[in-house]
């Protein structure tokens, strides 16, 4: 084998264990930011605010690394197609990190107001999303599309606690005013754990696309149906026909 292949090879091992380090930190980033929002502990949002970072610089050294092997030599399709889905997993990741940075920041305002009863539920759905990261990163690195696309399934269960959560919160704005504060803070909440658990899917689709060189022709399943939500005046809600 070549230097050039040598070290084409171990570029791409590389590029395999800094998408696995940035999905651990975008998994514990999202952990720290939901513990934060649920003990209420602004040193530790500030913390999870800070460590965005990491998961930025890891993006540049992928973008950086994945240049360079375009670079250096006429990649084989097989290696063009690896080296493009860790571009877009990169990515992905780094959208993953931005959203956890926004939950602790709205951990931070919620520190600020009264509890109220959603915040636990919120914090299960976000532990089914945690799974969903662990899942898909797991199915990346060993090439697995079947347990990418198992990933990629499991999205609708979200979509659909989405769609009841939403419901739910709208329920005690409804029945408080003195809640609105707390509960719109919480609709975000939901909303950015709800897109964490799509970027997740997308990243089942590229490991499925990398093992097979197709997108899943099967349309992706959606629950969530919070856009045409609605809640009467004594609480009850529904949806829209």
């Amino acid at each position: 084998m070549s230097t050039d292949s040598t070290s084409f090879t171990s570029n791409l091992t590389r590029l395999d264990n800094i998408i696995a380090e940035m999905g651990g930190l975008a998994e514990v980033q999202l952990a720290e930011a939901i513990d934060a929002m649920v003990r209420r502990d602004r040193e530790l949002a500030d913390q999870v605010i800070l460590s965005d970072k990491r998961i930025d610089s890891h993006e540049a050294e992928v973008d950086d690394l994945a240049v360079g092997m375009l670079a250096q030599r006429q990649a084989s399709a097989d290696d063009l197609r690896i080296v493009i889905t860790a571009l877009k997993t990169s990515a992905i990741i780094e959208r993953i990190g931005d959203y956890a940075k926004n939950i602790a920041k709205r951990s931070i305002a919620m520190s600020q107001t009264p509890p109220i009863g959603p915040t636990k539920a919120i914090a299960r759905m976000a532990g089914q999303v945690q799974a969903m990261i662990k899942n898909v990163l797991d199915a990346y690195v060993a090439r697995d599309a079947d347990k990418a696309d198992h990933v990629r399934a499991s999205d609708s269960e979200v979509d659909l606690l989405h769609s009841s959560l939403f419901r739910e919160i709208l329920t005690y704005m409804m029945e408080d005013p003195g809640n609105i504060s707390s509960c719109t803070h919480l609709l975000f909440v939901a909303k950015n754990i709800e897109r964490i658990g799509d970027h997740a899917t997308n990243i089942a689709e590229n490991v499925h696309f990398l093992v097979h060189g197709n997108v899943p022709s099967e349309q992706r399943v959606k629950g969530d149906d919070s856009s045409y939500a609605i809640v009467s005046a004594n609480g009850a809600n529904g949806a829209e026909p």
